[in-house]
């Protein structure tokens, strides 16, 4: 009996593996410590490259080692297969390098067994620094990920987003704001002794809370001395990180006005997109992540309805944080089979701070009670506010100039759709595809009636199809 139930712990693992399968999974991960904001550019500081080096370390683990249950399917454990992982990060110091070190992580150098080479010539080439992998970092600007984050104190404003920008300018005319502002003028009196080498008193207020806490907590990690330090009590501390979720949530959502939460709805898209990536095609691109600032967190966090569930979500999150989406199923996959969508589901977690030192933790989305949600409905629940075409953003942002000139016509169009993404509707090939048959038809039947009517004489098929493809070149493209 001993040897019997010995066997039934051993397989366990198997068995449990066997129940659930990760298919793939993407991450969207805020950046490690850095310096502050108000002494641009900011920089990774050891201390941040640590934190983001061990969460690499922390996803190497759960997904890419043999032995983890959570390991995603197919990808290779040691040498990284470019097609497998997609990383992308905008145009800044902080958020490209926190990228580059969280690969460092992920996939550690391999040593010269190998990284070694045989040339045809026979001699023999090891990669540098002991195998070192080369991993691209793809830089992508959009409002959940424009360029520079992290020297700007107000990230609303490069989003591109008319609208949003408005909305957000509106919260410092609401009753929130102005109450708060008075509220709160004698505790930032109090602690101006601190920061006034860079904030006069008219700008130390409510108004700058963000900034003024982003210098304070800063200075609290690094510096060891600080101008009147004594005054940074823990009741003040936690006064001034309170303020400054109050005041970022506030910028970043809005539930009657959801256009101010635009980071988090092309981030929205951004993420169906990359899972469906993975589904299309059966997890050969199975892992993602997206570097970018707190304020895509807190726009999403608002859209997701994250905010009734934990505190966590109503604040900056902290550094290296990040959301995590993974596709899961309990069907069987091998080579030759892989689930279909109904067999397809989706898990979120989240961590807030490095995965390294914080746990990953299950939490549920759309005001659901479930932490994993079927394909369809993780589809349809994100396409209710996620903004993925060129057409739904400049019709949300109310923008008809510049890249948006070329979708103002579409837009004022009664028939326009401006609906953020199809969860279940045709392919953008299927979609060309139709397009050119209604374009063929059109012409076909304009040329009928031509000849029963007009009495003109049959074109070759050489000269028609010149004109389709004339036509075709003509018509402006919207790209996503």
């Amino acid at each position: 009996m001993v040897p019997t139930q010995l066997l039934l712990v051993t397989l366990l693992p198997l068995i449990v593996q066997a129940q659930e399968t990760v298919l793939g999974a993407y991450i969207v991960h805020r950046h490690g410590d850095r310096t502050p904001k108000e002494f641009p550019p900011a920089g990774l500081t050891d201390l941040g490259y640590a934190q983001i080096y061990g969460a690499g370390a922390f996803y190497r683990a759960r997904y890419l080692d043999d032995s983890s249950t959570n390991k995603i399917y197919g990808i290779s454990q040691n040498v990284v297969k470019l097609s497998q992982l997609t990383v992308q990060a905008p145009v800044d110091t902080v958020l490209q390098n926190s990228a580059q070190g969280w690969l460092q992580g992920l996939y550690p150098p391999v040593g010269t067994s190998l990284a070694t080479q045989m040339l045809a010539n026979g001699t023999s080439v090891s990669a540098p620094m002991n195998g070192y992998q080369l991993i691209p970092v793809n830089t992508v600007s959009s409002a959940s990920t424009s360029a520079n984050p992290e020297d700007t104190a107000w990230l609303q404003g490069s989003s591109g987003c008319n609208n949003a920008i408005t909305s957000s300018n509106n919260y410092f005319f609401s009753d929130d704001y102005i109450s708060t502002l008075a509220s709160t003028k004698d505790f930032y009196a109090s602690i101006l002794p601190v920061v006034d080498t860079t904030f006069g008193s008219a700008e130390n207020t409510y108004k700058n809370a963000y900034a003024i806490y982003d210098y304070i907590h800063v200075s609290k990690i690094h510096n060891s001395t600080i101008s009147s330090g004594d005054l940074l009590t823990d009741a003040v501390l936690h006064q001034l990180q309170t303020r400054a979720n109050q005041h970022e949530y506030n910028l970043a959502y809005n539930s009657s006005e959801p256009v101010r939460a635009i980071a988090g709805s092309t981030l929205a898209a951004e993420i169906v997109q990359r899972l469906n990536a993975t589904i299309v095609s059966k997890s050969a691109s199975s892992l993602g992540v997206q570097f970018g600032a707190y304020n895509s967190f807190l726009s999403f966090f608002g859209l997701a309805q994250l905010s009734s569930v934990s505190e966590d979500f109503t604040g900056i999150v902290e550094y290296a944080s990040a959301m995590v989406f993974e596709l899961v199923t309990s069907a069987t996959v091998t080579d030759s089979s892989y689930p279909s969508t109904d067999q397809i589901s989706v898990r979120f977690l989240f961590t807030n701070g490095s995965a390294a030192y914080n746990p990953l933790t299950e939490y549920p989305l759309f005001g659901q009670s479930a932490t994993t949600l079927p394909w369809s409905t993780f589809v349809s629940s994100m396409n209710k506010f996620a903004i993925g075409d060129k057409v739904s953003w400049c019709s949300a942002c109310g923008d008809t100039t510049g890249a948006c000139a070329a979708t103002s016509s579409l837009i004022d169009s009664p028939n326009s759709s401006t609906a953020g993404s199809s969860s279940g509707g045709i392919s953008k090939a299927a979609a060309g595809v139709i397009g050119a048959m209604v374009t063929l038809a059109v012409l076909l039947g304009l040329a009928t009636l031509a000849l029963l009517f007009c009495g003109l004489r049959v074109v070759s098929k050489k000269r028609l199809a010149g004109a389709v493809t004339d036509r075709e070149a003509a018509s402006p493209v919207l790209k996503e």
